[in-house]
């Protein structure tokens, strides 16, 4: 008995070193938004940066404030922080947003592109022999959002910036559009899509009557026809996301088309795509996409941001967050992303005593799932939706321990359908649903009140 016991010690200790050899781990980092301007000065009676505008920042410090963008204490910190957490990563996702929320006017194309170079040569010089998979944010662009569909300088530029980092044949995909794809890691049946989501962006002017923008619909679809029949598994990595923003009732990013077709695409190659991950709210949220009978196929993980600017976006009462960092473990030989483990900085804190990053939350331990597979993260979404303690856990880590104030029926609402429902029609009758359910008891508590005084009254 004693020996078969130690067999199975034996098998179990076996698989489990196997299943730690089949880990892989990869850095995130997105939405720097470095502002050069910000200095600290006697008393911050007045704004320390241009990207508050104008709003007063009384409790700036060395690294930060709330209503500000990040100085650069902040980017050396946050990119210091992942070479001491994690220095040798398999490889880094960069999502781009590099510039400061400030009007064009004090920017220029020159501008954007020396910002975009200084936080490229931190990240070279802290991972010299580090793959980098970066993607531009609708703000590494002069003017802001405008990114056209044809070559132009700052793609140029920005290719000569990250030709270290780009294979021969994606130099020449990014010039002309700003995408590209390569095997990842250069291995044989592991694929990455790199693509220019700032295309469909409902900001973007210049896009706005197109169908489909620098032909990148067309060509991912190609790319993903050809890694299905290699029998290829997938990431795809951009910055604006399509769905709603979860702090903001009805707002989407895309235009109805290009939301359709994207989900459409994802529908389509679900089998082969293993991970979608962007940036662009600041926030950390995800997305579900599910087949046409309701099963779960794929999850989009949105990053939340370095830069704590508080957002000016009309309707969002509280929008910062405290800076954050993020690594994904996965398996290397299926790429499933086994694990989610997000770095953060409490800013008020650092700038009162030291920058202290520090683990905020694993995704498995804080929500009870194996890993972060659509099946996990569907569960996870059934548990934020139906369960006041993780709804309340997610909403905290959702501005990364910044706003912890109750999440009430209607802000449940508002996270719930934009994490559950990234199409435009599905996304508004999940509210009108959702919205009906949280009336009732409501309202039932103001009949049984009712009854009780009528009861009282006789």
């Amino acid at each position: 008995m004693d020996c078969i016991l130690k067999l199975l010690v034996l098998a179990v200790l076996s698989v489990t070193g196997q299943g730690k050899l089949l880990r892989g781990s990869f850095w995130h980092i997105t939405d720097l938004h470095w502002d050069p301007t910000y200095r600290l000065a006697a008393g911050n009676s007045g704004s320390v940066c241009n990207s508050s505008g104008s709003r007063p920042t009384p409790q700036a410090g060395k690294f930060g404030d709330y209503l500000c963008d990040s100085p650069w204490d902040l980017i050396s910190s946050s990119v210091h922080a992942m070479k001491d957490i994690l220095p040798d990563p398999d490889f880094i996702i960069w999502t781009g947003d590099d510039t400061p929320h400030v009007p064009n006017e004090d920017l220029g194309e020159e501008a954007v592109l020396r910002i975009i170079g200084n936080l490229t040569h931190i990240i070279k010089t802290l991972f010299p022999q580090t793959k980098v998979y970066s993607a531009l944010g609708n703000h590494d662009y002069h003017p802001k959002s405008q990114l056209p569909p044809t070559q132009n300088n700052i793609y140029e530029q920005t290719q000569k910036l990250w030709e270290d980092w780009l294979d021969p044949a994606s130099r020449e995909t990014f010039k002309k559009g700003g995408y590209y794809t390569e095997k990842l890691l250069n291995q044989t049946g592991f694929r990455v899509l790199v693509l220019n989501t700032n295309l469909y962006y409902d900001q973007n002017k210049i896009t706005e009557n197109m169908e489909d923008p620098a032909d990148q619909f067309k060509w991912a679809g190609q790319v993903l026809a050809e890694a299905a029949k290699n029998k290829e598994k997938v990431y795809i990595v951009g910055h604006i996301p399509p769905g709603f923003f979860e702090k903001k009732r009805h707002k989407p990013w895309f235009r109805p088309q290009f939301n359709k077709h994207y989900i459409e695409l994802i529908q389509k190659y679900h089998d082969i795509i293993i991970g979608q991950f962007f940036g662009h709210h600041h926030t950390d949220s995800f997305r579900m996409f599910y087949s046409t009978s309701g099963s779960p196929i794929n999850a989009m993980f949105l990053s939340p941001g370095v830069t704590p600017w508080k957002t000016t976006l009309p309707g969002v009462e509280d929008g910062a967050n405290n800076p954050a960092i993020r690594v994904f473990e996965y398996n290397n030989k299926t790429l499933l992303v086994e694990d989610i483990v997000t770095y953060y900085l409490n800013l008020t804190y650092a700038n009162l005593a030291h920058a202290r990053w520090e683990k905020e939350y694993r995704l498995t331990e804080a929500f009870r799932v194996p890993d972060a597979s659509p099946a996990s993260m569907h569960r996870v979404l059934e548990r934020i939706a139906h369960e006041n303690c993780y709804l309340q856990k997610y909403y905290d880590f959702n501005s990364v321990s910044y706003d912890l104030s109750v999440c009430n029926a209607d802000c449940r609402i508002d996270h719930v359908c934009a994490i559950r429902e990234v199409g435009f029609e599905a996304y508004e009758r999940c509210v009108e649903k959702e919205g009906a359910s949280s009336a009732m008891p409501a309202l039932l508590t103001i009949v049984f009140a009712l009854a009780i005084s009528l009861w009282a009254s006789y």
